[in-house]
């Protein structure tokens, strides 16, 4: 019988495969609870990536499993054309939380499917066709969301993509008012509040708050996407709360599944929805918003509330952000800077083989970490948000003696 490894090099994906054992990461994970993940020897590693932001609960958390099995026990999938009460209760709940006016809800399976759905109710609401996106974005790799993700490497093999996108700089709000005005046909501006898997970049000051008002001004709409951020991750429960911004379309997944189900989710205003009151079939899933995933979310979100998530981002990333910054002022031949918010913090080093002998020794010592997507000059830490501190010491701890083994080779990388 072939190993996991080597099914995954036949079957799965091979190149990916091979880099996993270059890596050093060929064992195969059996179980998981809370921050911990164990591999087929009973070896415990710290997960410090999370999914991506998908395990900002941890793995497993209690109630999530609970309130799944209690679902999957009753019933799994919808029956499309009778109601069920965990969709309506999770829109509802959805429209309770978001900010400002927010109030219908799309269910979808993915980040993907959710940026999917705004891109086409933001057409039909504007009756416009064009899209404003940043440079370095990352929306999901289906064709309507990769086209208006501003990363080429990953859009050039796909050329000719789905409609005309306006790419401007993350964080400059001249170019967005100098597209704006240059195009008559936008129907929306999709941006993330900060910019994961770009390298977990930060806009200054007031850049979301000014996006809107421009916005508004050109009579095009703003999605925010909060795939990775939203439900907690930067120390809001939603990031675009930092500058009161209430966007025209919201996308959420990731988190929103409790670690357990996939699921996401396009939230928008009363006033956008209505473009679909005459065609309400226009854009659906067979999938999206089945009870079971329903179910996982809405405990997902009551544990998110209950245990202040948020705020635990929030402490627990002000003090991991200091003693990463110590630690870069130390060490400034190999880390180029330290930024983020809560619990989404990249570690820039100054060559792209330093972070991988960072990554690499921190792997030895069984703790999870990787690069952000757009950026393989940054290590991206994104631990649950429960993560106990404790953890977050020792992590620390390995980093800092990764960094210092690191400076001794860092002419030769």
């Amino acid at each position: 019988m072939t190993t996991v490894m080597e099914s995954y090099e036949q079957y799965v994906n091979p190149a990916a495969a091979r880099l996993f054992r270059l890596m050093g990461m060929s064992a195969a994970a059996v179980r998981a609870e809370g921050s911990f993940v164990y591999d087929e020897a009973g070896r415990e590693y710290v997960d410090f990536l999370g999914n991506f932001g998908v395990l900002s609960l941890g793995h497993r958390h209690p109630r999530v499993i609970a309130a799944a099995l209690d679902q999957l026990n009753r019933m799994a999938q919808t029956a499309r054309f009778l109601l069920d009460e965990p969709t309506a209760r999770l829109a509802e709940t959805l429209a309770r939380i978001t900010p400002g006016d927010l109030q219908c809800c799309f269910f979808g399976n993915s980040g993907a499917e959710a940026v999917e759905a705004a891109l086409k109710i933001a057409r039909l609401a504007t009756g416009k066709r064009r899209f404003i996106s940043t440079l370095n974005s990352f929306h999901g790799k289906t064709f309507g969301a990769l086209s208006v993700s501003g990363r080429e490497p990953f859009r050039a093999p796909f050329h000719p993509l789905l409609f005309p996108v306006t790419h401007v700089p993350f964080g400059d709000i001249s170019a967005l008012e100098k597209a704006l005005a240059k195009e008559s046909d936008v129907a929306a501006f999709i941006v993330e509040p900060v910019q994961g898997e770009g390298g977990v970049v930060t806009p200054p000051p007031g850049y979301l708050s000014e996006a809107s008002a421009l916005c508004l001004q050109a009579g095009a709409l703003l999605i925010v996407d909060e795939v990775q951020t939203g439900l907690g991750r930067t120390g809001r429960l939603f990031a675009c709360e930092e500058e009161g911004v209430v966007p025209d379309l919201l996308c959420l997944a990731k988190a929103l599944g409790g670690g357990v189900m996939p699921i996401g989710a396009t939230v928008g205003r009363p006033a956008v929805w209505a473009a679909l009151s005459d065609h309400p079939w226009l854009h659906t899933s067979t999938f999206g918003g089945n009870p079971l995933a329903c179910a996982a979310a809405l405990a997902a979100i009551e544990v998110t509330l209950e245990e202040d998530l948020a705020g635990q981002a929030r402490a627990k990333g002000d003090w991991l952000l200091g003693r990463l910054e110590a630690l870069a002022s130390r060490h400034t031949r190999v880390i180029d800077g330290v930024r983020g918010r809560g619990l989404l913090i990249g570690v820039e080093v100054t060559k792209e083989g330093a972070g991988g002998l960072i990554i690499s020794r921190m792997v030895a010592e069984r703790i999870i970490v990787g690069y952000t997507l757009n950026n393989p000059r940054v290590i991206r830490l994104e631990p649950p948000l429960n993560v106990p501190w404790e953890v977050l010491e020792r992590v620390t701890a390995v980093l800092e003696e990764a960094v210092k083994e690191a400076e001794t080779y860092i002419d030769d990388l």
